[in-house]
């Protein structure tokens, strides 16, 4: 085998990488299954998508390595193949955040119209909680949240947050976070408290990233 034909090689593999997270509704999947490993059939419900267009996207992402699947009973689980595929979509967002115009305008829209207040870091989160400064807001539904939260967050699903304002301390700042950096959830939340009159900020992204750190998490309730 001759150098350029072996680099060549290695080329087509990074390019079925590439070409697997070249779609908008596999990239929402991914960040479905960063929370934790989930069936097709709840992957569909999560993502509005048919069993049949998820399965079919969900091969594609088996194929490339960034997913892995088994069988439990009569149903196939998918699960991310590794923490590596989180900070490949960091990356991935990061890079069309420095060159896309167009991702400012959607952030400088719908994003900053709820939230335009800068985030706390990863860091300054774990020295708060630690001094017990804050009160950490997971606002993903309770499935997501039993596989794996950050210690000591509530789960306060966005659906049940006006009813159960009441379990909310209102002397201490709250840090809300959910899926990632524009999980929608978490803005939500932050722009219906801060009209109840809660100080409140979100995390910089979510709960995949703190895990994928290396920063400790809890699973179950």
């Amino acid at each position: 085998m001759s150098s350029s034909s072996a680099k060549r090689q290695l080329l087509e593999q990074f390019a079925i990488v590439a070409k697997a997270l070249g779609h908008a509704h596999r990239l929402d999947l991914l960040e479905f299954l960063a929370q934790g490993e989930r069936n097709v059939e709840a992957l569909s419900q999560v993502a509005g998508l048919s069993v049949a267009n998820t399965s079919q996207h969900l091969q594609h992402l088996r194929r490339a390595g960034l997913v892995t699947s088994h069988k439990r009973g009569l149903h196939v689980f998918y699960s991310l193949a590794g923490d590596d595929v989180i900070g490949l979509l960091c990356a991935l967002r990061q890079t069309t955040e420095r060159h896309i115009a167009e991702v400012d305008r959607i952030i400088a829209g719908y994003f900053n119209e709820r939230d335009s207040l800068e985030a706390l870091t990863r860091k300054e989160l774990l020295a708060r909680t630690r001094e017990g400064l804050v009160t950490v807001l997971d606002v993903r539904p309770p499935e997501e949240y039993q596989s794996g939260h950050i210690p000591g967050a509530v789960n306060l699903p966005l659906g049940d947050l006006r009813k159960r304002l009441k379990d909310l301390p209102k002397g201490q700042e709250i840090i809300a976070y959910c899926r990632g950096p524009y999980c929608v959830l978490a803005f939500e939340a932050v722009a219906q408290l801060r009209k109840k009159g809660f100080k409140v900020r979100r995390l910089e992204d979510g709960y995949p990233e703190w895990k994928a750190s290396g920063l400790p998490v809890d699973k179950g309730c």
